[in-house]
This record gives structure tokens, C-alpha cells and sequence, in this order.
């Protein structure tokens, strides 16, 4: 419990960062911004300057503002092959898709930018300080860390340059090893004191499209010229009492997770396990192809919604004058293609088969992926109330919607919410942590323990009656908490 804010994040260190500015007398954008900027050396294979995101911003007294700075997709042309990755969680395996081919147009950097320019009160210089002498000093691989190097180790060591950035004397970072990374502490430095156009019409996004090009990929220079972050209106839907603000289409988890809140209010009282796979299944039927196809139209939230109700990291931040935020950044699990001396792994975005469930490039140059990102603010009387958001690919929905059932309905503060056993529908299984019970009718797969497979779910909560805060941090992601 504090009076301040605070700031619940994927490492302790970025978790801490965001803190140290709040203390200063900064706000809760300024707070994530420092945040997301040290999680890019924190949590290198999770996100990056090549990776894409969201922000949803509540200020007070103001109308929040979703802004919307996720890879698009690049240029049509000749690829060469996707590389297909197994990857093995131990009780499920999933294939990912890497190379030259996978990489889309990345967005931090104009994200980050643009984030500052509109909402911050601390230079930028200032609040990037931390990371980027984090990186230049290194950082302590923790347990967790050490864990996605081994998980994710035939990505992040797929190419001579990404050995020669992460492995440490030939070997993967182990728990205690010292990383540094001297290019990002460079890159993230520039983009401080230079603003975006570095990354998008300068040299180091020429040299990011050159490699790519030269490999079989298809982001070109012209891509990135026409890169920039867009302002959206979010998603509102009620809910017990509250009124949640998601992520807009054309992302499609905040959608998603609308939908299902909707869902559950209808039915009325407190969801158990089998009403939330209900409503997860009612929400996977959604996301056909025709729903992907007009993701992108205007007003298609409220058609969607009126029509039937009538790798990632996340970062929450609250303060003390009421500003809420929410951000979450993505690098998929990054396409192997380290750019030597622009501090950049690019993304493979267009290798992820959740994002074109309707065939590999689908996507016309341009477009927003359709990301299951779905950084939530969830407003009680109009005062932030709920700063939530998750990692976990297909899961990241699913979990934030078991975070804000277990906070609304059960009554649970923030960390154990967050710690609650998961479920997650797909495909027509579900699939349990332990705590969860057979669910009449449902086939399940059972996971030994808690999982990152469940995602990374991070939050943020105020408690209006007193006035102060508290936080949860994932577990299952070595999620850390600061409050100030």
C-alpha cells in the first residue's frame, strides 16, 4: 500500500524505474514510459525498439486516448521461406515463425515518442537515463530471465548476429550472469535525444530495411517513412458497476474481451469457471475471418458489440493526481534478425500465426495487425480504479479477463487476482492451472503448476476508500510490484 502510485511490471528493475519517477514528482505516463524503456533491456526477448505496442491513457479530467503504435504490416513482394520454431512449455508446445519474412513495420520508437510529447512532464532524456545506463552497466539475469534464454533460446540464437549480442562466452545468460548490451544503451539514447525519425527516416532505419531486404523480408524504407502512431477511442463496456476501456479495433483482443464482459453481465451474478469458458468460446467463435476482414472499418466496435449483445511485456502505472496507464509492447518472439549496431531485433509479427489466422500475408501493406494486446483501465465512478494488461499470445485475453472477474466479483485485491489459478479456451479444450476443477461437458489439459503459457498479467489498483494503492505482479512472468 502506498499514497503515491504505483507501478507493476515483467521485472523488478523495470517495475523500479517507473517508481524512481513517480517519486520525482512525474506522472503515471511519465512512470511507464521510463518503464517500458528499461524493459527493453530487462526483458530483451519479450520486447525492443523492432517490437510494436499500445498505450491506453486516462488523464484526469480529460477523454482517455488509446494510441496505437503496433507493427503494421510491410510491404508485398517476394519472401523467402518463414523458418517454423517449436517451442516447448513443458505441458504444451507451440510453433512460431521466424526470418527475414516474419518482420513487420515496428512502432516503439514512434510509440514512445509520441507518448512523451503528448502526456509527459519529464524530458525524455530523464526518464531514459536509468536504461540506458542499465544497459551499458548490465544487468543481473534473474530466475525468470534465465528461463525464457533456455524457453526461447532457438529464437533469440538463430543468426551469427543474434549469438553474437545475447549468448555470453558461447552460452545462453544463466540466473546470475551480468548482460550487457552497449548498441541498445546507443539506440535508446537517440531516441531520447533525437525523437523518432532516427528509427523511421534515418540511418538506422535504413540500415534496419537494408538487412532485412537483403534477407528475403519485404520492410522497405518507404514502410517505415510512412510509419507514425495513431489516437484511437477505446472500447467501453459496462460491467458490474464499472465501466472498462479496452484496446479498439483493429486490434482485436480488447474487442474480444469487451464481448465477453458483456457477456457475463448479461448472465448476472459472480462467473464461475464454467460461465467463463462460456463466454471465452462465445468470444473465440467471433474471430472469424469476416471479423478480421472489418476489423479496420470505422464504427465496427459498436456494430460488432450492438450487433450481439442488444515475445510481450505490460506495464500499469496509477497516480496520486489520477492518471492511469496502461501499455503493452511486443516483439512476438522476435525473428532472430539482429541488426548490428542499431541496437534493433526486429520482430517477426508477420510470422505469428495467431495474428493471420486467415493465411500468412493476408494483411494488405499498411495495416494494424490484429493483436490480442489489450492494455485495460477499468473506471469505478469515473476514477480509475484497475490498471491492467497481460503478455501470452492468444492467452493475453483470457487473463485479463480472469483478472478483472476476480477483482470485481470476488472482492480480491490486485496480487492475488493476478496469482488466481487460470483457465484458457482454445480450439475446444481448456486449459487449467491447478485450483481449477472438471468443468461439466469440457475436455481439459491440466498444467502441473502455474504456467507463463497463462500469460503475464500485470496491475495497477487504487482503493478509492482509503486513497491508496497496491499492485500484482505475475508470478508466472517474475511480474514485480513498487508502490511509492
Amino acid at each position: 500500500m502506498a499514497s503515491r502510485g504505483v507501478v507493476a511490471a515483467g521485472h523488478p528493475l523495470t517495475a523500479q524505474a517507473g517508481a524512481d519517477i513517480l517519486r520525482a514528482g512525474g506522472n503515471a505516463v511519465d512512470a511507464a514510459l521510463a518503464a517500458l524503456m528499461m524493459s527493453l533491456m530487462t526483458e530483451p526477448l519479450l520486447t525492443g525498439l523492432g517490437a510494436g505496442g499500445y498505450m491506453l491513457v486516462a488523464p484526469p479530467g480529460g477523454e482517455p486516448v488509446l494510441l496505437d503504435f503496433m507493427v503494421a504490416s510491410p510491404s508485398n513482394g517476394e519472401r523467402a521461406p518463414l523458418d517454423a520454431v517449436v517451442l516447448d512449455f513443458g505441458d504444451a508446445v507451440q510453433v512460431f515463425h521466424i526470418g527475414a519474412a516474419s518482420c513487420g513495420v515496428y512502432g516503439v520508437p514512434a510509440g514512445v515518442h509520441e507518448a512523451s510529447a503528448r502526456f509527459g512532464s519529464v524530458p525524455l532524456p530523464d526518464l531514459a537515463a536509468p536504461a540506458v545506463a542499465a544497459a551499458r552497466d548490465g544487468v543481473v539475469t534473474n530466475t525468470t530471465q534465465a528461463l525464457l534464454w533456455e524457453l526461447l533460446g532457438p529464437i533469440a540464437f538463430a543468426t551469427t548476429e543474434s549469438r553474437a549480442r545475447y549468448l555470453l562466452d558461447g552460452q545462453p545468460p544463466r540466473e546470475g550472469d551480468v548482460v550487457r548490451d552497449p548498441d541498445l544503451a546507443d539506440a535508446i539514447e537517440r531516441l531520447a535525444s533525437e525523437g523518432a525519425g532516427p528509427f523511421y527516416e534515418g540511418d538506422i532505419g535504413a540500415a534496419v530495411s537494408d538487412w532485412v531486404l537483403q534477407r528475403g523480408g519485404t520492410l522497405s524504407r518507404t514502410d517505415l517513412h510512412a510509419y507514425s502512431t495513431l489516437p484511437r477511442e477505446p472500447v467501453r463496456v459496462r460491467y458490474h458497476g464499472r465501466e472498462v476501456l479496452t484496446n479498439p479495433p483493429p486490434s482485436a483482443g480488447g474487442l474480444l474481451i469487451a464481448y465477453a464482459l458483456a457477456l457475463l453481465e448479461r448472465a448476472g451474478g459472480k462467473p464461475d469457471a464454467a460461465a467463463l469458458v462460456t463466454a471465452m468460446e462465445a468470444a473465440q467463435t467471433e474471430r472469424t475471418d469476416e471479423f478480421l476482414d472489418h476489423l479496420h472499418e470505422p464504427g465496427f466496435a459498436d456494430t460488432f458489440m450492438s450487433s450481439r449483445l442488444g515475445s510481450t511485456t505490460h506495464v500499469s502505472v496509477l497516480d496520486a493526481d489520477g492518471w492511469a496507464c496502461s501499455v503493452t509492447t511486443t516483439n512476438g518472439e522476435g525473428s532472430g534478425l539482429v541488426v548490428p549496431g542499431t541496437g534493433i531485433h526486429v520482430n517477426n509479427m508477420m510470422g505469428e500465426q495467431d495474428l493471420s489466422p486467415a493465411g500468412w500475408f493476408t494483411h494488405p501493406p499498411g495495416r494494424r495487425l490484429p493483436s490480442m494486446m489489450a492494455p485495460t483501465i477499468v473506471l469505478e465512478d469515473g476514477r480509475p480504479e484497475l490498471v491492467v494488461g497481460s503478455a501470452g499470445s492468444n492467452r493475453i485475453r483470457s487473463a485479463i479477463l480472469q483478472v478483472i472477474v476476480n477483482a470485481i466479483d470476488h472482492g480480491l485485491d490486485a496480487q492475488p487476482a493476478v496469482d488466481a489459478a487460470r483457465l484458457h479456451f482454445e480450439d475446444g479444450l481448456v486449459y487449467a492451472e491447478p485450483g481449477i476443477g472438471d468443468i461439466d461437458g469440457r475436455t481439459m489439459v491440466r498444467f502441473r503448476e502455474r504456467n507463463l503459457f497463462f500469460g503475464g498479467c500485470q496491475a495497477a489498483e487504487r482503493h478509492h476508500g482509503t486513497g491508496s494503492f497496491s499492485g500484482g505482479g505475475d508470478p508466472r512472468r517474475g511480474g514485480a510490484v513498487v508502490a511509492v
